[in-house]
């Protein structure tokens, strides 16, 4: 099947609704979405510089604040 969208004819929230919509329609068949073998590597790296003490965490309201004074 071949569907085409004109996606500079849509609105922002239709084009989020789509998105929404695609990502519902993937995520029904998990096994379909294997992840790249080198975001394990990835996460196992973090998980061990987390425990390290090398890393930590912040909550997602203080990284927001930081990410936005860098771009600022």
């Amino acid at each position: 099947m071949n569907a085409t969208v004109d996606l500079r004819q849509m609105s922002v929230p239709d084009k989020l609704r789509l998105m929404e919509d695609l990502w519902h329609d993937l995520s029904q068949n998990e096994a379909d979405l294997a992840s790249p073998e080198w975001h394990g590597a990835v996460l196992t790296e973090r998980e061990r510089k987390l425990a390290s003490g090398e890393e930590t965490l912040l909550d997602w309201e203080t990284a927001k604040r930081q990410l936005r004074a860098k771009l600022q």
